[in-house]
């Protein structure tokens, strides 16, 4: 491991954007301690410990602890995230939009140019909702959170959390053009791995005082491990199904009968499930924060982690949105229409209609694994909780850890491809990683 390390930085152009990307991280994770004018932090702080478990705490999450904060990049890359997702599924319901999609890089960069505004547009509403929201917080003892209300707090709030948000999206375009991996998923890696130092410290405080035992420790560190290892399995699983192409006589040119394939990944809807079916079960719980209403309270706390009914509710929307995003993302008929185009066939299925029919039922059973798949990690904090009675100082699990091992597979990737194309060994000597795309 040292040997690929030293490798990495013998290559000056893997060596100069390695140090890019660390260099951008820096500076985004200094943004995350720049306050936002006009708010009592101390306040805000003892808020967000009564919103545990909320919408709050899920973006909260992917911010990296900046909207706790609530410094200059509250919103974090989440308005981008959600404009991505919006163009994606516009794509499929708009003609013009998938018209666009189809003209290669020129309508590409159209798209993400709409992207752009898009992000703008939906940081100016959700900052819009945060400054107006703060103003009615309160801490624990009536001190309200914004001392000094009004319209020059709310203009300054929102201009402030938008041009933090863009200039987020600018970091990620640039690690994704001048550094090592995808950018906006870096900067959501590194707002969950930036946790891990706090809790090894709670772990040392829980194991001294006698409220973690060294056996628990020990079987959560191997469960850790284990889960782990079947994420990265799972995540490279793929189904590949043969393409066989004919003989082909182009002009004076021949070409030769070639076999080639078509992967089918096992996880076709990457993380997009469990962050839709979290933002939509913590809603209730993010609204009784608001609403002083007895049975408003009562069934905000049925849906809150832990509870059976989460669960049940949040692995019937994690299948849904599995299939829901798959059959957006992947379109059977296209495909198997530009095989034929090609001339291409899969052995004993006629081209055309039955080659669209029987990949369609094998992405139905490989969406269906995958979908209790990402079931199964996203409710494993609950079932060590809640199940296990295990007194955890960290959270593990769920789509943080999903995010964490797959940005993490990416990376290497990418970083394995440099050194392979220059004919050094690989980042990990015996092991090929393929990344998710």
């Amino acid at each position: 491991m040292l040997e690929a390390f030293q490798n990495i930085f013998r290559i000056p152009e893997l060596k100069k954007r390695v140090l890019f990307t660390l260099g951008m991280l820096a500076v985004y994770r200094v943004g995350c301690h720049i306050p936002t004018p006009g708010i009592d932090s101390i306040a805000l702080s003892h808020f967000f410990k009564q919103a545990q478990g909320t919408l709050l705490g899920l973006f909260d999450m992917f911010s990296g602890g900046a909207l706790e904060r609530m410094s200059v990049f509250a919103l974090g890359i989440m308005p981008y995230i959600s404009s991505s997702i919006i163009f994606q599924l516009l794509t499929v319901v708009v003609p013009a939009i998938e018209k666009l999609s189809k003209e290669g890089e020129a309508g590409r960069k159209k798209i993400t140019q709409y992207t752009r505004y898009g992000t703008i547009l939906l940081s100016v509403v959700q900052g819009s909702g945060i400054a107006i929201g703060l103003e009615s917080m309160r801490g624990p003892a009536g001190e309200l959170v914004v001392p000094t209300p009004g319209w020059s707090f709310r203009l300054m709030t929102i201009i402030t959390l938008t041009a933090g948000t863009a200039f987020i999206m600018w970091l990620g375009e640039q690690m994704t053009e001048r550094g090592i991996g995808n950018g906006i998923s870096l900067i959501i890696f590194a707002g969950i791995v930036v946790r891990i130092p706090s809790a090894i410290a709670n772990t040392g405080k829980l194991i001294n005082s006698g409220n973690l035992s060294l056996f628990a420790l020990i079987f959560v560190l191997a469960l850790m491990a284990a889960v782990i290892a079947a994420i990265v399995f799972v995540e490279r699983g793929q189904r590949r199904l043969p393409i066989h192409y004919a003989k082909r006589v182009t002009g004076l040119k021949t070409f030769s009968p070639q076999t080639s394939h078509l992967p089918l990944k096992v996880n076709m809807a990457g993380v997009i499930p469990p962050i839709f079916a979290s933002s939509i079960i913590m809603f209730p719980a993010t609204v009784a924060n608001f609403i002083n209403v007895p049975a408003v309270q009562q069934f905000a706390k049925m849906l809150t982690p832990g509870n059976w009914l989460y669960n049940v509710f949040y692995v019937a929307f994690i299948v849904f949105f599995c299939y829901f995003y798959t059959a957006v993302t992947f379109n059977p008929a296209d495909v198997a229409e530009n095989i034929k185009k090609h001339g291409g066939y899969i052995p004993g299925i006629r081209p055309g209609k039955e080659t669209s029919e029987y990949m369609d039922s094998i992405l139905t059973r490989l969406t269906f694994a995958g979908a209790i798949y990402i079931s199964l990690v996203c409710v494993l904090p609950s079932l060590l909780v809640g199940g296990f009675k295990l007194n955890l100082p960290f959270y593990f699990g769920g789509t943080s850890l999903l995010i964490a091992v797959g940005v993490g597979m990416d990376t290497v990737a990418q970083i394995e491809s440099h050194l392979i194309t220059r004919n050094y060994e690989g980042f990990l000597k015996g092991v090929r990683i393929r990344g998710r795309r």
